[in-house]
């Protein structure tokens, strides 16, 4: 979401960050070079002024003067602010309250709050290791409770059935009394939407508030709505009592300001992302990660996390293992990688969260390397166990035959065929250790071009 946002942000200020002496003119030019950027980026003009302000404060006064480093002080400087801007730190969900602790959903429609309810249930249960019941009272929107009914199977949390012909109040009131009775934790709400702020939406959501007193009441926004969100979100905090904010398809083609603006027009905080269509995508909202990855300084902690989270620990302990004894590394074990690759949200993805990657990820999206690698899944999937575990049986009949289950060219599978050669060299060197020698075969691991690249990443 923020590749647009960081690509300038860093070009403006490495002009910056490298001198020994800031001078009031170059800070003026950087924090011009700052300002376009974010309004480029949809960021709200009242929230760039501010900004703008607070940085210039700051960069001309003894804190920059007085560094050894004046210019990596300025960009120190503006990754404090952007991080105060959108809250300081990650604020979870106050659930300390008598069971069952009620969640309202509110936000406009197309937001993503269906969804989103089953991707927090799904988090609740999961990590919070909460008994979670949903409910919807969207009666408007055709199949609003089928939807939820069926992601709620999904994520295995509880369902209350409701009926379009009944009033959202009544729908709520009785779900509440449900989920007291089988002593469920969390129970989360879901509303109405409607295309456009209206009066008719906020006096009913308004009632339902007042029926079930929720201990939190988040507002859902879309990330690509652009400057239109701080609009929808100043009406909803004037309405509700807010306690905080999901911000949905932050994975999208988003220019980023309303992750920037709805902190500051709220003055709630952003408590978690969507960052996909999958019932898992939904991330804690850590503002100073994500001032660093804006910054193109990455975001090894999340990485961390995602792992612990995605990763097949056993598979992975299998393959050190493996190399470790110097045992040969097959295709089954290529696509046991690949598989943990997409599980992490592709290459790209793990790229943009590494320190300095920010633009190899951005040239690996232009590559589509996700799609290379699902073609290499493919291919694999299309071969006998054998195959696999002995690719020299691999002779011209089998290899016509493995192309048209996959759906490939012959030079698709024969330039699998030798980035496994080339693996499978790396990971003998690396018996018994040596990350240095993993890492010097590392350019053996990309599909694409002769060189292991894809075409253009050579350069």
């Amino acid at each position: 979401m923020f590749n647009n946002l960081s690509d300038r942000l860093s070009n403006s200020l490495k002009k910056i960050t490298g001198k020994a002496r800031l001078s009031h003119d170059n800070i003026q030019d950087a924090l011009r070079d700052v300002r376009k950027a974010l309004l480029e980026a949809d960021v709200a003009l009242p929230v760039v002024k501010e900004f703008i302000n607070h940085v210039r404060k700051r960069a001309v006064g003894q804190e920059v003067s007085r560094a050894l480093k004046p210019g990596q002080q300025f960009l120190k400087i503006v990754e404090s602010e952007l991080t105060q801007l959108m809250g300081d730190a990650n604020e979870k969900l106050d659930l300390a309250a008598q069971p069952p602790a009620v969640v309202l959903m509110a936000g406009l429609q197309g937001a993503g709050k269906t969804t989103s309810v089953a991707k927090l249930g799904r988090y609740l249960k999961q990590r919070e290791k909460k008994k979670v019941m949903v409910v919807s009272a969207d009666v408007y929107r055709p199949a609003a409770i089928k939807q939820l009914e069926t992601l709620a199977e999904e994520v295995e949390v509880d369902f209350f059935p409701s009926d379009e012909k009944q009033k959202p109040v009544d729908i709520a009131k009785e779900a509440l009394k449900q989920a007291k009775k089988n002593h469920v934790d969390v129970l989360l709400v879901d509303t109405a939407g409607r295309l456009h702020v209206d009066e008719e939406l906020m006096q009913e959501i308004q009632a339902l508030h007042k029926a079930i007193d929720p201990v939190e009441t988040l507002f859902v926004i879309d990330a690509m709505i652009g400057q239109d969100a701080v609009n929808t979100a100043k009406a909803f905090n004037d309405a509700l009592p807010l306690t905080g904010v999901i911000l949905t398809k932050a994975d999208g083609d988003a220019r980023g300001g309303a992750a920037l603006s709805v902190r500051h027009v709220t003055g709630k905080p952003i408590k978690f992302m969507g960052v996909g269509e999958k019932t898992d995508a939904l991330e804690p909202f850590h503002p100073e990660r994500i001032a660093s990855r804006i910054l193109g300084m990455g975001d090894v902690m999340s990485l961390i996390e995602e792992a612990e989270q995605k990763l097949d620990k056993e598979k992975a302990e299998k393959l050190v293992k493996k190399v470790q004894t110097g045992k040969r590394f097959n295709l089954e074990d290529l696509r046991d990688q690949l598989q943990q690759m997409q599980n992490m949200g592709g290459m790209a993805s793990m790229l943009e969260k590494l320190p300095g990657m920010g633009n190899m990820s951005a040239m690996v999206e232009q590559a589509n390397m996700n799609k290379q690698f699902k073609q290499m899944d493919a291919i694999i999937s299309s071969m006998t166990p054998a195959e696999r575990k002995n690719p020299d049986l691999l002779n011209g009949s089998r290899k016509r035959r493995i192309t048209v289950g996959s759906g490939t060219q012959i030079q698709d599978l024969n330039r699998l065929l030798k980035q496994h050669k080339q693996m499978s060299k790396m990971m003998k060197k690396m018996k018994g250790g040596g990350m240095q020698k993993m890492m010097r075969g590392m350019g053996g691991m990309m599909p694409g071009g002769s060189g292991g690249l894809p075409p253009g990443m050579g350069r």
